[in-house]
């Protein structure tokens, strides 16, 4: 019996590596944005939608490897009632920056372990962030120096990182602002003997 990390996010990876926890990485192949786009559409929220898809990645993975424990996490960014998906490329990066730029905003992440084909736990948590009055000459240099890798966040900021001097104020767990309520997560293995008590 192993863990195993549903999916290729890095910061996710990062977070059990350097909590000490061993896990492998399957790859999910859930096509999310369609999904996404069928959810908003029935009307869903945040929670609901960022649920549905960690569950998604989690039992796309168990279906396959039904003896491990499959993590699954996904991370939605609510802003003005709007649900933002990652930015396509610079332009849109610039255009998220400047909407939210001086106003708050929710990043909900969800978490669903599966095992055997079936969802045994999960986890939502919320945190909201004040940014802070952006210029465009700030926002042109953050962009410049972050590069591309700043497209694989919902937010267009890795809050380890150069990120931070985005923010006025944080409101919430760190861990979920990187995109999984890591403490409950570890505290799920605890209990399933996948890391000592």
């Amino acid at each position: 019996m192993a863990l195993i990390l549903a999916g290729s996010s890095r910061s996710r990876r990062e977070m059990l590596e350097a909590a000490g926890v061993k896990f492998d990485i399957q790859n999910a192949h859930v096509d999310e944005e369609p999904i996404k786009d069928a959810l908003l559409a029935e009307g869903a929220n945040g929670h609901n939608i960022a649920d549905a898809l960690a569950e998604m990645k989690a039992l796309s993975v168990s279906t396959i490897m039904p003896e491990h424990y499959v993590i699954g996490a996904d991370q939605i960014l609510e802003f003005d009632g709007v649900c933002f998906s990652k930015a396509r490329n610079r332009t849109e990066a610039k255009t998220h920056l400047q909407a939210m730029s001086g106003k708050k905003h929710n990043l909900i992440s969800a978490v669903v372990i599966a095992r055997a084909g079936q969802s045994e736990w999960r986890a939502i948590e919320k945190v909201r962030l004040t940014m802070r009055t952006l210029s465009d000459d700030f926002i042109d240099q953050y962009l410049e120096k972050c590069g591309p890798d700043i497209l694989s966040s919902v937010g267009c900021y890795h809050i380890e990182g150069m990120g931070a001097q985005l923010f006025d104020r944080v409101e919430g767990d760190y861990f979920t602002i990187l995109g999984m309520p890591l403490l409950k997560v570890l505290d799920f293995c605890r209990t399933k003997g996948l890391i000592k008590k």
